[in-house]
């Protein structure tokens, strides 16, 4: 018999999970999703990713501007019948009166091997934290972030040259499998729920201001920050008042005796000290430019060993 399932979730990492459900037979009556929101420079309303997808695949879509106290969205869910809600960077913590609503459980997938990494930001604040492994957990949720009993939960390495889509998609290859498969071992009960065990940790939203480099931390650091960041904020720092976004770089194993945030060369390859190694900058985009490669960017650019970045 077809398991029912409300899908929540709202950025395009969230679609593949969705689209696994559907390919794998799952019924999905209903699919709800954060109201469209103001982009761009007309400040037009747009749709989430899962929204796109869910209304391409002629699904039944809800995007409540709230949850607590919401007495007709609690009406829409239980009309549904689910058997499981299943939460995928959705956005919003569910309140105990809508995780009761499934007949089998509320289920949530987290990009981390919890406890650690609580919150919105996992594979971010494990790339920037230099972390060598993460992984996928499925859970069942309580009204508390992140800290419900776990069904499942499956490794995935962080390589040294992963940028955080790199990351992503090993990610959502090995957890759209987990999820189908521990769905239907769950509802077979084959699965006892296990508290989680160990120290928590915590992954908070990105804010712009976590994108901005110090060059006074290690080269490695500052490389990991760059390839945690290159969707949003991007990690970025100043030259002569112009920011500019650094999406590549490499760390070398070499000593500088500049001061951190120095060029030590701007021929054909940009290299700037750190506070420990030089990091070798490969991509970047000056303020109101297009994105380049770092050769590209310094046959326009005129930079000079010497100068600093702010």
């Amino acid at each position: 018999m077809k398991k029912k399932v409300i899908f929540w979730g709202s950025p395009e990492f969230a679609v593949p999970f969705l689209a696994g459900l559907l390919k794998k037979g799952f019924e999905v009556p209903l699919v709800v999703t954060q109201p469209d929101k103001p982009k761009g420079r007309k400040k037009e309303p747009q749709p989430t990713a899962v929204k796109e997808f869910a209304v391409k695949q002629g699904l039944k879509v809800f995007a409540p501007k709230k949850l607590k106290g919401n007495i007709n969205l609690i009406e829409v869910l239980r009309r549904e019948e689910p058997d499981y809600f299943v939460v995928m960077a959705y956005g919003k913590i569910l309140p105990p009166e809508i995780l009761e609503i499934p007949a089998i459980a509320p289920v949530n997938v987290h990009a981390s091997l919890l406890p650690k990494y609580r919150g919105a930001a996992p594979i971010q604040w494990a790339i920037m934290n230099g972390e060598r492994e993460t992984g996928i957990t499925i859970m069942i949720m309580n009204e508390r972030m992140d800290e419900g009993d776990i069904l499942a939960q499956e490794r995935v390495p962080i390589r040294f040259d992963d940028y955080i889509e790199d990351l992503e998609q090993r990610l959502i290859s090995t957890g759209v499998d987990l999820l189908i498969k521990t769905l239907i071992e769950f509802s077979e009960g084959k699965i006892k729920p296990q508290p989680q065990i160990g120290e928590p940790s915590y992954a908070p939203l990105i804010k712009k201001e976590d994108g901005k480099i110090n060059w006074s931390e290690d080269a490695v650091s500052i490389y990991n920050k760059i390839r945690a960041l290159t969707r949003w904020p991007t990690a970025y720092t100043f030259l002569n008042g112009k920011r500019i976004n650094i999406y590549r770089a490499l760390p070398l194993d070499v000593e500088s005796s500049e001061k951190p945030g120095t060029i030590v060369r701007a021929e054909k390859e940009l290299l700037v000290s750190t506070g420990k190694g030089i990091l070798s900058i490969l991509e970047l985009q000056r303020e109101g430019k297009k994105r380049l490669p770092v050769k590209d960017f310094l046959a326009g650019a005129r930079l000079k060993a010497g100068e600093v970045f702010e």
